[in-house]
């Protein structure tokens, strides 16, 4: 695993559980928002972090930590990521992975492994401006395979999506409902115009809480629950 970052105590990044957070350099994605641009455009120019050195710190915080959350840049492109989580969960762990769902082959191994309890999966706009909000061609049949194999339900999980001014709009977030229907859970995540990869985002205005609130309610026709993150 290409470690490149460490949070050892998280109350946020895994839902009921008092988390540490790892980070995985590279990407497939280029989102102009995205504010960890360092790991997605420059990974290597950040020095490793040994995987046994943070083996070793979790097995000191067992019974302080109960979860370790695997995400990036994008951690499903790391070769070894399935069996370093399946060491995770040996040592007592509850693993989260956080994923942009590109890669719905190493999703649906890792589903058959049982080496993750819970995946928050991004899901970055609807499937006529995913190009857009991820700066790359996309094949959005991708995204389509990874949406359904989480709504299969044989792992815990959740959708969310990073409501962006100037790129995603209420009208937008109904779209996305409709494309995930049925799901357990969607969260809207607040956007934070800070270390943006597009410098140009930096100048957008997030939007008012009252507006996602707004856009929750109506997305929440088509999914369980629907939430805002980050106001």
């Amino acid at each position: 695993m290409k470690i490149k970052g460490l949070i050892k105590t998280s109350l946020l990044d895994y839902p009921g559980h008092i988390a540490a957070s790892i980070f995985c350099g590279g990407c497939n994605f280029r989102c102009p928002n995205c504010h960890n641009s360092d790991l997605v455009l420059h990974p290597d120019e950040r020095p490793d972090i040994a995987e046994e050195e943070v083996l070793s710190f979790l097995k000191r915080r067992r019974g302080l930590l109960d979860g370790v959350v695997i995400s990036g840049g994008e951690p499903t492109l790391q070769s070894d990521l399935i069996p370093f989580a399946a060491r995770l969960r040996e040592m007592g762990f509850a693993v989260k992975l956080d994923t942009n769902g590109y890669r719905p082959d190493v999703l649906r191994e890792a589903i058959a492994a049982r080496v993750f309890d819970y995946v928050a999966m991004d899901v970055k706009a609807p499937p006529d401006k995913y190009a857009l909000a991820t700066g790359v061609d996309v094949d959005v049949e991708r995204i389509e395979l990874s949406i359904a194999l989480l709504r299969s339900e044989a792992v815990d999980y959740e959708f969310r999506t990073t409501v962006v001014p100037g790129l995603l709009d209420q009208d937008d977030i109904v779209v996305i409902a409709r494309w995930i229907a049925g799901a357990r859970r969607y969260y809207l995540q607040q956007f934070v115009p800070r270390n943006t990869l597009d410098p140009a985002m930096l100048s957008e205005t997030p939007y008012l809480p009252a507006q996602l609130q707004a856009m929750a309610e109506a997305a929440a026709e088509w999914v369980g629950k629907v939430e805002v993150r980050g106001i």
